[in-house]
C-alpha cells in the first residue's frame, strides 16, 4: 500500500517536472521543429525522472540501473547540440534531484556543481542576460535538493510506519508473553495446592470427615484465588505484596505438612522489586511443594550493599533424573523450565538477578535479588 508521504511526494515531484515541461513549450516561438524538439526532450527527461523517483521512495534502484539515470542525462543535454538558448538549463534541475538521490553525497554535490558551471557557462550572455543567467542556474541545486528532500521524506515515512508496526507486533508478543508466564507462576501455585488439598481431603474422608470438610472449604478457597489471578492477568493487573504472598505461602506449606520460618527485612521497596520477590515466593513454594520431599522450608529477606535479597531453602531435593531434579531447577529436562526462566526476566527488570542450585547440605535454594 502506497502511503500518503508517497503520494504527496509524487505529486509535487510530478507537478514541478510538469511546470518545466510547460517552459519548454516556449521553443515554438522558434519555430515548430524546435518546439517538438524540445517537447520530445523534455517528456522524455520528465518520463525518466518519474521511473528514477518512484523506485527511489520506493528505497529500490530502477530496473536497468544505472542505465535509467544515464539516459535521463543524455537526454537532458543532447538537446543542446539541436536547439539554441541552452535547452538543459530546463531540465537539468530534475537530473540534479536524481544525482542527488542515488549518489553518495560529495559525488552527487560535486556533479550538481558542475552543471551550475556548464549552465552559467551556456547561457551567458544569451536569452534576457544576467539575471535569467543566474535563475537558471540556481533551480538546478534548488530544485535537486527538493526532489532529494521530498524522497526523503517518502522513505522516512514509510520505514515509520514499519517500525510503528513492528513495534505493535513485539507490543502483542510482549503481552502474550507475559500472560503465558503469570499464568504459569500464579495458576501454578493454586493447582498445587488444589491437588494437595483435594488428596488431603479424600485421605481424611472416612477417618475424620470434620477435617475434611475443612480441607475442602480451604481448597475452594485456593481455587477461587485461582479465579481471581486469571481475571487479573487478563486485565495486566499484578500488583502484588511479598508480605501477602508469604504469609500465603507458609499457610500452604504448614497444611502440606512442611515447618515453615520466615524472616522478612522491614525494608520499603519499589512496586517492580517487591512483584519480581512476590512472584519469586510463589513459584519458589510451588517447586518446593511440586519436585521436593522438604520437611523445613525458610523464607528470609537481608538488605546488603543496596540490594534486598530473598532466600528460599529447603531440605527436600529429589532424586537425579525426577522433573524437579535441582540439577534440572524447575524441570528443565521435561520441557518446563518456565518458571524460574520467568522469575530471572523479573529480577532483571528490577535491576538484580535470580540463581537456583542445590545446597551442600542436601537442600535447595533460590535466591533472588532486586534493587531497593
Amino acid at each position: 500500500m502506497v502511503s500518503s508521504a508517497q503520494r504527496l511526494a509524487s505529486a509535487l515531484i510530478t507537478a514541478v517536472s510538469c511546470g518545466y515541461t510547460m517552459i519548454a513549450l516556449l521553443y515554438f516561438v522558434h519555430g515548430v521543429y524546435f518546439g517538438l524538439v524540445a517537447t520530445l526532450a523534455m517528456c522524455g527527461v520528465v518520463a525518466t525522472h518519474y521511473v528514477n523517483t518512484q523506485a527511489a521512495m520506493r528505497g529500490e534502484r530502477p530496473r536497468g540501473f544505472p542505465l535509467t539515470p544515464v539516459l535521463q542525462a543524455v537526454i537532458t543535454y543532447l538537446p543542446d547540440v539541436l536547439l539554441p538558448g541552452g535547452m538543459s538549463a530546463v531540465a537539468a534541475p530534475m537530473l540534479a534531484g536524481t544525482l542527488l538521490v542515488f549518489l553518495p553525497r560529495l559525488w552527487g554535490g560535486t556533479l550538481v556543481g558542475l552543471m551550475m558551471a556548464y549552465e552559467a557557462a551556456a547561457l551567458w550572455g544569451g536569452w534576457d542576460g544576467v539575471v535569467v543567467t543566474l535563475f537558471y542556474v540556481m533551480t538546478v541545486p534548488a530544485t535537486g535538493a527538493m526532489t532529494y528532500a521530498l524522497v526523503r521524506f517518502a522513505r522516512v515515512t514509510t520505514e515509520l510506519e514499519q517500525a510503528r508496526a513492528e513495534l505493535a507486533d513485539a507490543a502483542v508478543l510482549k503481552e502474550r508473553l507475559r500472560i503465558s508466564r503469570d499464568l504459569h507462576d500464579g495458576l501454578g501455585r493454586s493447582l498445587t495446592a488444589i491437588a494437595l488439598k483435594g488428596d488431603l481431603a479424600a485421605r481424611l474422608m472416612d477417618r475424620d470427615p470434620g477435617a475434611a470438610r475443612t480441607e475442602v472449604g480451604e481448597l475452594v478457597v485456593v481455587a477461587r484465588e485461582a479465579a481471581q489471578d486469571v481475571r487479573q492477568v487478563a486485565r495486566g493487573y499484578r500488583a502484588m505484596s511479598l508480605a501477602g504472598e508469604v504469609n500465603r505461602a507458609v499457610a500452604l506449606l504448614e497444611s502440606s505438612g512442611v515447618g515453615v520460618q520466615a524472616h522478612l527485612a522491614d525494608v520499603p521497596l519499589p512496586r517492580r522489586s517487591e512483584e519480581a520477590l512476590a512472584w519469586a515466593v510463589r513459584e519458589g513454594v510451588t517447586n518446593v511443594l511440586r519436585h521436593s520431599r522438604a520437611t523445613t522450608c525458610t523464607i528470609t529477606t537481608s538488605l546488603c550493599d543496596g540490594a534486598l535479597r530473598l532466600e528460599l531453602a529447603n531440605d527436600g531435593v529429589p532424586a537425579p533424573g525426577d522433573p524437579g531434579d535441582p540439577g534440572d531447577p524447575g524441570g528443565r529436562a521435561a520441557g518446563a523450565g518456565g518458571g524460574l526462566t520467568g522469575l530471572g526476566e523479573r529480577a532483571a527488570q528490577a535491576g538484580g538477578s535470580c540463581t537456583a542450585a542445590p545446597t551442600g547440605t542436601g537442600g535447595f535454594l533460590l535466591a533472588v535479588e532486586v534493587t531497593t
